[in-house]
C-alpha cells in the first residue's frame, strides 16, 4: 500500500460584511456618476458648486471682498471678488477652485473614518447655506437649494443606513469628480478653448506656465483620491 502525505492550506475568503458592500458599492456608484457622460452632465454641477465655493471661501479668508457667485446650466461657474489684482490673496483664490472638490472629498473621508458622518452632513449644509447668500443667478440658486435640500433630508429624515450610504457616495464622488475636470481643462487648453482658465490666470499672476498649474491641480486631486480612498477602504 502506498502512503502519501498531503498538506492542505485553507485560504480564508474576505468576509462580505455590510460595510464592505457599502464601501465598494458606493465607490462604483460614484465612479459611474463621474465616468459616464450622460450622468456627468448632471452630476458635474455638484463639482462646480464645490469649485466656486472653494474660490469664494479662500477669497474671504485672504481678506478679499466677495461680490457674488454664478452657476450656469452648462456646469461652468464664476466667482467675483474685489481686492488687489495681484498678490498672494489673488493667487490663492485662483488656485483654490480646481483643488477644492478633492480636498473637500478628503475631508469628508476623514470625518467618515472618525465616525462623524452627521457632522460632515451639517458642515455641508452650512457651506451650501453660506454660498446661497452670494449666488447671483436663478440657476445657481436652484442648484444650491436642490443640493442643500438633499443633504438636509439625508441628515434629518433618512435612516442611519441611507445616511451612511449617502455619505460614502458623496465622499467618493468628490474624490473621483475632482480629477476629471483637471483633465477636461487641459484638453480645452490644447484646443485653445479656455484662454482665461484658472491656470492661465495663475500663469499671468505668477509667471509660472499654465501647464505647471494644471499639473499641480492634477497632483493634488490624485493625492486626495489616493489618501481619501485609503481612508474609506481602510475602515474594513
Amino acid at each position: 500500500m502506498r502512503l502519501s502525505r498531503r498538506v492542505c492550506f485553507d485560504v480564508p475568503m474576505p468576509e462580505l460584511t455590510h460595510e464592505v458592500v457599502i464601501t465598494w458599492g458606493t465607490a462604483l456608484a460614484a465612479f459611474l456618476a463621474v465616468a459616464l457622460h450622460g450622468f456627468w452632465r448632471v452630476t458635474r454641477n455638484v463639482i462646480t458648486i464645490a469649485h466656486e465655493g472653494g474660490h469664494a471661501l479662500v477669497a474671504v479668508l485672504t481678506g478679499r471682498r466677495l461680490s457674488g457667485i454664478k452657476l450656469h446650466s452648462d456646469t461652468s461657474g464664476l466667482t467675483v471678488s474685489r481686492g488687489k489684482p495681484r498678490g498672494p490673496g489673488m493667487v490663492l483664490t485662483a488656485l483654490a477652485g480646481y483643488i477644492a472638490p478633492s480636498l473637500l472629498g478628503f475631508g469628508a473621508a476623514a470625518l467618515i473614518t472618525n465616525e462623524q458622518i452627521q457632522l460632515m452632513l451639517w458642515i455641508s449644509i452650512g457651506f451650501l447655506a453660506a454660498m446661497l447668500i452670494m449666488i447671483r443667478n436663478v440657476f445657481g440658486v436652484l442648484s444650491v437649494i436642490v443640493t442643500g435640500g438633499a443633504f438636509f433630508f439625508v441628515s434629518f429624515y433618512a435612516s442611519p443606513e441611507v445616511r451612511d450610504t449617502a455619505a460614502y457616495v458623496f465622499a467618493w464622488f468628490l474624490l473621483l469628480g475632482g480629477v476629471r475636470p483637471v483633465w477636461e481643462l487641459q484638453v480645452k487648453r490644447w484646443r485653445r478653448q479656455a484662454p482665461r482658465s484658472d491656470a492661465d490666470q495663475l500663469a499671468w499672476l505668477t509667471g509660472v506656465p499654465a501647464l505647471g498649474w494644471v499639473t499641480l491641480f492634477g497632483a493634488v486631486s490624485l493625492a486626495a483620491l489616493v489618501g481619501g480612498g485609503a481612508l474609506l477602504l481602510g475602515r474594513w
